[in-house]
């Protein structure tokens, strides 16, 4: 094997597999190392994609021309579009994946990529110089150099898996770790924390009693996460999922046994995700909440596990047997496999650009958990922009950056370089100002033309896109002139179905579609004209949002508007806010470490107050910059 390679990215999670399929797709030599290609693309917590606000990043994914949303589409076990009862800028698609088969379309899809090697091998070692990354050495002495080099490490970077009162090294489900590369890092005087996750225990599907629990099925739609996907799987072909709850049993249970459990007893040193705790953290921090909500989850057609949705816990396995056992339907349940928490290091975002490149260091890029993120979905959107800009910079060309009104990956990459972290980052509907702008139904329209003018959408996929965006706008100028009265007898009809009175004047089609309940799809029903059109139904859903809610958008809009006015003074990056007279003390502080590339960012960082801004503003006006 050869070993010099344009890119070369480690680990074969969720990040490196976006992260190495982009920089190849992009024409660019990449080398994939991973621990074991049996692993890569592994799920080793719950076999699901998406999710409140990780939905949409999966469409972002796709509409940029990265692969998650198209693996987790192909023979899913259940779909869901959750928060349906909410408005359409929290919408989002949630699918339980075979882990086994989605691991093993991940890896055809590696193999098979043209520019794209994969290597078995563990990275203990960066070769760089004061400036610049160059390359990895592997634990048995082999060197490999690269333009550029991207880590998405994932949780298995010094990592140990935590049991009760017992540690020891390992990484998740039961692989090794890498200490070396922790070791490495530090001593390239980046800063490294220490981070911590978990997982729930599996349990044998023949062992439950599933009358105890209440069924969950998917959304009997044609759903699907990709643009490109044109085949669904029946709603009486899905797998159900099942809920139950905690009892007081269960409470009694892990009271008694808290000072046997790794996190209440010390042995935790990391910080965890306080979104997603575990069972034992929900009993201490919600005393008065008598139960918690569980989920049944199978892991595969063919396998016998299923996934106990929130029941996270590091508790021995002796005392995990009674927890599971005080479950309805599980007091007989045998459990395969037992839960753990990891911990791991991770490097601090705020050593990152906005393309995910260390500032200390060109050619090293981070991505996914190690950047302090949560989840697969987070990790997969982190490994694609990495590989764009990796590839971009190779390239001499611009770099590519989202803003925060045009994705929910753009807010994470922001949230992570300006702010930090205190814990495992993950992404939160309510984290996006703009979530109106950013929302399930209009990936395509916001990053297509990105992912196209990238090489990474196809010409036949950008012909379909734009074919489509003509049609909606073609049925929005028809909805314009399109009047009804009370001689349409089929519309009277329907709106007394919805319990509206009929009509007894004119009415245009765009007032009627905002009307709550009247279904734009009905509308293209009973007229040729739009009819005609053939939208297809993801683009009729995407038409009718847009006028229920034109407003409300309308408004986002002009407010993405006024913060791109900040976002275009740019500050030096070898400005001395030290020296810089009025700003506060930890203003100085905060903006020296995080160098921020411009006033907007600036004005996001923790800390930094209105005054500074000013303060700011008022200093790149006498020195000219502005």
């Amino acid at each position: 094997m050869e070993n010099k390679f344009d890119i070369i990215v480690v680990g074969g999670g969720h990040a490196g597999i976006e992260a190495s399929l982009a920089s190849a797709r992009m024409g660019l030599k990449t080398l994939l190392i991973s621990l074991n290609f049996n692993n890569v693309a592994n799920m080793p917590c719950n076999p699901s994609i998406g999710g409140s606000a990780k939905g949409i990043v999966v469409r972002e994914i796709d509409a940029l021309g990265g692969e998650m949303a198209k693996s987790a589409d192909d023979r899913y076990m259940q779909m869901k579009m959750l928060n349906r009862g909410k408005g359409p800028g929290v919408w989002a698609l949630r699918s339980q994946n075979d882990r086994a088969l989605y691991r093993k379309i991940m890896q055809d899809k590696i193999m098979k990529q043209e520019n794209l090697t994969y290597l078995d091998g563990a990275v203990t070692e960066l070769i760089y110089d004061e400036h610049k990354v160059l390359g990895v050495i592997l634990n048995d002495g082999r060197k490999f150099y690269s333009n550029a080099t991207i880590l998405a490490l994932g949780t298995y970077a010094n990592a140990e898996i935590l049991v009760g009162l017992h540690r020891h090294e390992g990484g998740p489900d039961g692989e090794k770790t890498v200490k070396e590369i922790s070791h490495c890092l530090k001593e390239m005087g980046l800063e490294i924390i220490r981070l911590k996750t978990g997982t729930p225990p599996r349990i044998k599907k023949e062992s439950i009693d599933f009358s105890r629990a209440k069924i969950e099925l998917g959304t009997d739609e044609p759903l699907a996460f990709s643009y490109e996907t044109n085949t669904f799987i029946p709603i009486d072909e899905q797998y159900p999922c099942y809920l139950i709850y905690t009892t007081k049993k269960t409470h009694d249970i892990i009271n008694e046994h808290l000072n046997e459990t790794a996190l209440y007893s010390g042995n935790v040193k990391g910080i965890g995700p306080r979104y997603c705790p575990s069972i034992e953290a929900k009993v201490v921090q919600f005393p008065s909440h008598e139960r918690h909500q569980l989920f049944l989850e199978p892991e595969g057609h063919d396998l016998h596990s299923i996934y106990l949705q929130g029941f996270a816990t590091s508790m021995c396995e002796k005392v995990q047997v009674d927890m599971v056992h005080s479950l309805p339907g599980l007091e007989k349940a045998e459990i395969l496999k037992y839960a753990y928490a990891i911990e791991y290091d991770a490097l601090s975002p705020l050593e990152l650009k906005k393309t995910l490149e260390t500032k200390k260091y060109d050619g090293l890029y981070i991505a996914g958990q190690i950047a302090g993120t949560s989840g697969y979905e987070e990790a997969a959107g982190l490994g694609l922009m990495a590989g764009i800009n990796a590839a971009l910079k190779i390239k001499n060309e611009e770099p590519f950056i989202l803003g925060r009104d045009e994705s929910y990956i753009g807010v994470m990459i922001d949230d992570l370089v300006t702010k930090g972290i205190s814990e495992p980052y993950r992404l939160l509907s309510s984290r996006a100002e703009y979530r109106l702008l950013l929302r399930h139904d209009n990936a395509d329209t916001r990053l297509t033309e990105y992912g196209y003018k990238l090489g990474l959408i196809s010409e036949k996929r950008y012909a379909t896109f734009k074919e489509e965006e003509n049609k909606i706008n073609k049925a929005y100028t028809i909805l314009t002139k399109l009047h009804f009265g009370p001689k349409d007898i089929w519309l009277n009809e329907y709106l007394i179905s919805l319990n509206y009175e009929p009509l007894t004047h004119g009415v245009n089609a765009l007032e009627l579609i905002r009307r709550k309940d009247v279904s734009l799809e009905k509308i293209v029903e009973n007229n040729e004209e739009l009819k005609a059109l053939n939208m297809l139904p993801f683009s009729i859903v995407k038409l009718e949002v847009k006028i229920k809610y034109e407003g409300y958008i309308k408004k986002q809009e002009h407010d993405a508007i006024k913060l791109k006015k900040l976002e275009s003074v740019i500050l030096p990056q070898d400005l001395d806010y030290k020296n810089i007279d009025g700003l506060a003390l930890e203003a100085r502080e905060k903006l020296a470490k995080v160098r921020p590339i411009s006033l907007a960012q600036a004005s996001r960082i923790s800390g930094i107050n209105p005054s500074d801004i000013n303060r700011l503003l008022i200093f790149l006006k006498k020195v000219g910059n502005h």
